[in-house]
């Protein structure tokens, strides 16, 4: 261990920033899906003229690939169990990029189709991973910081997206839909390159017995050895391994690709392993269940259905909730770590049922008085949009994937968290591909009283369900949830639970 002149452990002035680096880098697996919902808010406008496609065909075009990213984030799971996480960011850039081109050289629907279905894997693998990666890479003093990156970059993407849909809506009908949605390659090709600078995360070193080489990476991420070393012993704790060995002489446990994991989060869990694996779950479903897709991917229908018929100003309005729900994510990456995971979430949540209850009446009075405008309902419509994306980005928005990737034992991190990713991922497809077709049949102000409900259900869970998180080690979170040392051992979960 080294020390200062004054005999305190010497500090890494450089831990912090090479820590943010790595949390950004993985993060921009977000944006892709983040440009996707935003682009695809106003491409649908032109691919529906362009292609001559229906409603149903828009609600499809807009709401699957969510569906299709299912199938990418539970192979994730396994596969950053099998190969890393740094190379499982690889394999979702370059996904993407393949579905981002496909997408932008569309001729029919069924081509695009295709293009939704690739891009639809890449997103999936890279939802699952950039939460997993940068709670595992990051200290607990600045975790709740870190881990909400993937949230922060959803949101920047969403706001390229917009602006994308703004600038591109010049072009001619037929060029501008396709580079639209080609340009989201972009950001796959930097991912690709920013990954070569990225270390593996420390505890799937530990996992395969690789000491040596995970201590090097705590050591770059930590403030000082001190802090490194602890970090690693609770990694060991955590894992199984003696406190006393090091490097690759450890006898360790027997190197972890996984198996197993499926039978003890859905057959035979521990009542622990169950509250913490149907927390998760709760958490990211009410993320979606809240409607927050509806409102990103529709905005312009919600705007135009509000009383702003002018294509330009509804874009326009929607580029302007981009900017605001960016502002906000931006605010709570700095709280998660100050005030904490629970009074965001529940503050965040009740924000979002008053402003449901706002825009539900704003357009069912707009509805009912068609024939004239009602100023005072189209403001509260706006604001409503502004205030709601507002709440769920200082909130449901980053807490969500902070709280989901922390409270899971190591060994059933990768795919408890690509399990809620998938269950997300369905809940978001369901809300973006039947958003039209639920507004035809219970009026557009009754589906947002819909997603009141909804958002209300959620915040009694949050309130009587979830421990607060912040600043606890991801060991000691195992404690929380009633999980004592050995069960936090990998693969000793079941045992206690069959002892008991």
């Amino acid at each position: 261990m080294e020390f200062s002149e004054a005999g305190a452990p010497r500090k890494n002035p450089n831990a912090k920033a090479f820590a943010i680096g790595c949390g950004i880098l993985a993060s921009m697996t977000s944006i892709v899906l983040g440009y996707d919902i935003g682009v695809m808010s106003g491409a649908t406008l032109f691919i529906k003229e362009d292609l001559k496609i229906t409603d149903v065909q828009v609600e499809i075009i807009g709401g699957v690939l969510n569906l299709y990213s299912l199938f990418g984030s539970f192979a994730a799971g396994r596969i950053s169990d099998w190969i890393g996480r740094r190379f499982t960011i690889v394999m979702a850039a370059a996904i993407f990029f393949v579905g981002a081109l496909l997408m932008g050289f569309s001729t029919n629907f069924a081509f695009l189709m295709v293009g939704r279905f690739v891009a639809g894997i890449g997103v999936g693998f890279g939802m699952m991973i950039a939460p997993v990666y940068t709670t595992e890479v990051a200290p607990a003093s600045y975790r709740g910081f870190l881990s909400s990156f993937p949230e922060v970059f959803i949101n920047i993407g969403i706001l390229l997206g917009y602006v994308s849909n703004y600038f591109f809506a010049k072009l001619s009908l037929k060029l501008g839909w396709r580079m639209m949605l080609g340009v989201g390659a972009l950001p796959a090709v930097i991912l690709g390159i920013g990954v070569l600078f990225m270390p593996e995360s420390p505890r799937w070193l530990v996992l395969q017995g690789r000491i040596r080489d995970a201590r090097h990476v705590l050591n770059r991420t930590s403030e000082t050895s001190e802090e490194a070393e602890l970090r690693l012993l609770d990694i060991k704790r955590a894992v199984g391994i003696p406190e006393s060995c090091s490097d690759e002489d450890c006898p360790g446990p027997k190197k972890s690709h996984g198996e197993g994991v499926w039978k003890d989060l859905l057959l035979k869990p521990s009542p622990q392993l169950r509250r913490i694996f149907w927390t998760a779950i709760a958490v990211f479903f009410f993320q979606e269940a809240s409607g927050i897709d509806s409102v990103v991917l529709y905005s312009p229908r919600i705007f135009e259905k509000a009383g702003i018929h002018d294509k330009n100003a509804s874009l326009g309005a929607t580029v302007a909730v981009g900017f605001v729900k960016t502002i906000f994510i931006l605010v709570a990456t700095f709280l998660l770590d100050r005030i904490g995971r629970r009074p965001l979430l529940l503050v965040s949540t009740g924000g979002m049922v008053l402003s449901l209850m706002g825009l539900g009446i704003g357009l069912t009075v707009v509805d009912q008085h068609s024939d004239e405008k009602i100023m005072w309902a189209i403001g509260l419509c706006v604001a409503s949009v502004l205030f709601y994306v507002a709440f769920f980005s200082i909130g449901q928005g980053p807490v969500t994937w902070v709280y989901a990737s922390e409270i899971f034992p190591l060994r059933y991190r990768a795919q408890g968290v690509a399990a809620g990713v998938a269950l997300n991922r369905v809940t978001s497809g369901i809300v973006g591909m039947t958003f039209i077709s639920l507004y035809k049949a219970i009026t557009i102000g009754g589906s947002f009283f819909m997603y009141m409900g909804l958002a209300t259900v959620a915040w009694i869970f949050f309130y009587t369900c979830l421990p607060e998180t912040r600043g606890k080690s991801l060991e000691d979170i195992g404690r929380l949830f009633g999980l004592n040392p050995e069960e936090m051992k990998e693969g000793e979960i079941q045992m206690a639970d069959e002892k008991h």
